[in-house]
């Protein structure tokens, strides 16, 4: 028969059961075993079989072995087809009892766990007996026969007077048709139980308690932040701290100090005329007098504009024209009210260097008492600025402009308004800007190319505008020849228009100078179109002094010309 594994809660190694007569012995004899299971029959130990009457086999139960004493000392006789246990309780010994007075053990580790039917065949048979004479395949002939079967833990200690029995001499291999017994376990253990799992439950045990552990730990943690944590997004204990205290004095001589003296001199103006407008900046001088561009006002000149001047402390007055040069592109503005405004500090624009720090003072785009910091990038810039077509349908001539470059941020509004120095003295007027292009309204922003007027010229302007209503035209009396492109200015060779290329009489022919000559520098400064020229001329008081060097068939010579006033139409103040 197949084996089970000792996991199983079968029996292993059930043997198959012979009819009596079938065991070949001879009447009177005792059968001898097989050879598996020693020489003898009987218990290994010697100790003395026991006969038990003929008792129909029952259902097979434990207990102690027929006639066998109690751990008490009691005898106890074996119970109707009883299992009984040789070895004490935990000996697994199984035997069987027959009619006929014979019993036979067989071999198990285990005592068996459930009940056998008793099979109901034959007179007198009893547990599956094919004759009917014997009971569990026991031999005829009565006798008994024990097989052998390893020792088992008696039901008392071993000791002196209980010595554990000798080991078997062959303990498997009981011959055909049986099959082996399943190996020993320790202690043991019954038939057909399920083995022990001690160290796997212990281990799993441990597992679920640290798991158990780890759980309640996250849980306690989690609580714990639901408790604590804030039941909104703000926290009503959070605070920036106080807020730092300062003083908000600067120097005189910083930026914000400069600024603080220069600011309630600069005003905003609004000019109007109909539905069109304009706006720009301009600065308080000596008298209540404010200075500003011609191309600012220009459009009150026309169908009588109006002129709305609004102050630092942000008080307004209407202003009227007291006189404009478009040649210079400055003007004056007398305004009915100043409210006690101060006056600004005019400075020298001969002493200014490239490099100079400066601050442009001015409402551009509309935003009043903006201030905006640089250097000056450059000196006797030629710019043409001004009214270029005619503002308002005003028909002027150009500036020309030998200007001072800054990159201190100018846009449109700037215009009129003062540029500083350190010492918070104005240096120039912001008149012009050059962009990349304008905009669909005419007006583009700062690319960091600011242009002023210098304020020596400015101051020459006003005192003439103020005083006699026209600002003089500085001229030196040459007409330059257009499509000359070498290095320099010449001198037009030709009349044209009906004028001579050098006036008769003029600072010109009285220096030497001719028809031709090529202007290569004025006091030092090398000469690259006539627009230069023209601005660097107008930039000068009638009556300075010029040194020129000229060039005439391929030689350099030097002469000194006096600059003088042009005759001119005077300007018609409004």
């Amino acid at each position: 028969m197949p084996s089970e594994s000792p996991s199983s809660a079968e029996p292993q190694g059930r043997p198959d059961f012979l009819p009596a007569d079938d065991s070949g012995e001879q009447p009177g004899q005792r059968p001898e075993p097989p050879a598996s299971f020693g020489h003898s029959w009987g218990d290994p130990s010697g100790r003395p079989t026991e006969s038990h009457g003929s008792r129909p086999y029952e259902s097979p139960s434990y207990g102690p072995p027929a006639g066998r004493e109690t751990p008490g000392g009691a005898q106890e006789p074996a119970a109707n087809g009883a299992f009984g246990n040789p070895g004490g309780a935990n000996s697994g010994g199984v035997s069987f009892e027959s009619p006929s007075g014979g019993s036979y053990e067989i071999l198990s580790h285990e005592p068996p766990r459930r009940d056998f039917a008793v099979p109901q065949g034959g007179s007198g048979g009893a547990f599956g007996s094919p004759q009917g004479s014997g009971a569990f395949g026991a031999p005829q002939g009565g006798g008994t026969r024990a097989y052998e079967m390893p020792p088992f833990p008696p039901a008392q200690p071993y000791g002196p007077g209980n010595p554990p029995p000798p080991p078997p001499r062959q303990a498997f291999g009981m011959g055909a048709g049986w099959a082996p017994p399943p190996p020993a376990q320790p202690g043991g253990i019954a038939f057909g139980a399920a083995p022990q799992r001690r160290t796997h439950a212990t281990g799993f045990l441990v597992t679920l308690a640290l798991v158990i552990a780890l759980v309640a730990s996250l849980l306690g943690s989690l609580g714990t932040y639901l408790l604590t944590k804030p039941s909104s997004a703000n926290d009503p204990s959070f605070s920036l701290g106080p807020v730092p205290t300062g003083a908000t004095n600067r120097a005189p001589d910083s930026i914000a100090g400069v600024a603080a003296r220069v600011l309630p001199s600069v005003v905003s103006l609004e000019v109007g005329s109909g539905t069109e407008g304009a706006s720009g900046s301009g600065f308080l001088i000596k008298n209540g007098y404010v200075v500003t561009n011609n191309h600012v006002v220009a459009l009150a000149a026309k169908d009588d504009g109006e002129i709305e001047i609004r102050f630092h402390n942000r008080k307004t007055t209407r202003g009227r024209i007291v006189g404009r040069d478009p040649g210079s592109d400055l003007a004056v503005v007398k305004p009915e009210e100043t409210f006690g405004t101060p006056e600004i500090t005019l400075g020298n624009s001969d002493q200014v260097v490239v490099g100079d720090p400066v601050i442009a003072i001015g409402s551009p785009l509309g935003l009043t008492g903006t201030v905006t910091t640089g250097i000056v990038s450059s000196l006797n810039r030629p710019v043409i600025a001004g009214d270029e077509g005619g503002q308002g349908g005003v028909e002027e001539e150009p500036a020309f402009i030998s200007a001072i470059q800054t990159d201190a941020a100018i846009n449109p509004g700037n215009s009129g308004g003062p540029l500083v120095n350190s010492r918070g003295e104005v240096v120039g007027v912001n008149s012009a800007i050059a962009t990349l292009s304008r905009s669909v309204g005419g007006q583009s922003g700062s690319i960091g190319l600011g242009f002023a007027i210098p304020v020596n010229q400015t101051r020459r302007v006003a005192e003439e505008l103020i005083t006699t209503g026209r600002a003089k035209r500085p001229k030196i009396g040459i007409m330059l020849d257009p499509t000359y492109k070498g290095q320099g200015v010449r001198i037009a060779s030709e009349p044209r228009e009906g004028n001579q290329p050098v006036d008769a009489g003029g600072p010109a022919a009285q220096a030497g100078l001719k028809p031709g000559d090529v202007i290569l520098e004025i006091d030092g400064l090398r000469l690259e179109d006539g627009n230069e020229l023209i601005a660097l001329i107008r930039s000068k008081s009638p009556g300075a002094k010029l040194t020129i060097k000229y060039q005439r068939d391929g030689q350099e010579r030097t002469a000194t010309l006096t600059v003088v006033a042009e005759d001119g139409p005077t300007p018609t103040p409004s």
